[in-house]
């Protein structure tokens, strides 16, 4: 392997795994999710009454997906480039907070890179931790 592509494989590598802190994620979900979503996830917090179509039920989204966490499907919700209809464009309580950069790699299930921010991984990392 040529040193440089060894280097960005090492560095991909460690900026992934200093990533996945679910701790932070949990102050991320507090901060910009928690609102509409519930301190519970469940999709009951202070602002669903006044939504249009009800916010999910975050602790449920592995069970709603035959029991596999659906990793890619959810970076890309909450990163924007899945947006979501009932919201109009990408969720406005945090609005372009969690799109960008894209300087931080995880693998899908499939074991392909896929890449998105630091605070929408740390965030997706607490998610899988309430799974029910």
């Amino acid at each position: 392997m040529r040193p440089l592509a060894l280097i960005a494989t090492l560095l991909m590598a460690a900026t992934s795994a200093s990533a996945q802190d679910a701790g932070a994620g949990a102050a991320e979900y507090a901060t910009h999710c928690a609102t509409c979503h519930g301190l519970s996830a469940k999709g009951d917090g202070p602002m669903a009454s006044v939504l249009l179509v009800q916010p999910a039920d975050l602790t449920t989204l592995a069970a709603r997906n035959d029991g596999e966490f659906p990793l890619v499907r959810v970076i890309m919700r909450i990163d924007g480039r899945d947006p979501l209809v009932s919201h109009g464009s990408p969720m406005p309580v945090y609005g372009d907070y969690f799109e960008g950069p894209f300087d931080v790699s995880t693998k899908a299930p499939s074991g392909q890179p896929i890449l998105t921010s630091r605070p929408v991984l740390d965030l997706v990392m607490f998610l899988r931790t309430l799974q029910e």
